[in-house]
């Protein structure tokens, strides 16, 4: 058995959802490793995804790819950002559900 993965999470965010459920926001999936839009964006495979932003307004996480996509792409791909944006809700599974299947312990 490996070690549990230690993930910091804001501490407003909302709970995890159950698995299937809605997506809340909470930022667990994100925050433990990047889905595949994030790792090309992020440029990793494992870690918190570079494009999660966190909502201060709405007290929830969102993907920057959704909601930051010119500053996720940078100053270089910028140009890009309307494209992404349109895609990006299909590509990250937008409003399918909940698929983490992580455990959560807040401490």
């Amino acid at each position: 058995m490996s070690a549990p993965q230690v993930i910091h999470i804001h501490p407003e965010a909302p709970a995890k959802p159950a698995l299937g459920t809605p997506c809340n926001g909470c930022g667990v999936c994100c925050l433990a490793e990047p889905c595949p839009l994030g790792r090309v964006i992020s440029r990793k495979r494992v870690g918190a995804c570079d494009a999660l932003r966190w909502d201060d307004t709405l007290t929830v996480y969102r993907c920057g790819a959704l909601t930051d996509t010119a500053s996720v792409l940078g100053p270089r791909w910028r140009w890009a950002a309307p494209l992404l944006r349109r895609l990006a809700h299909r590509w990250i599974a937008a409003g399918v559900g909940c698929d983490a299947t992580l455990q959560v312990e807040r401490g």
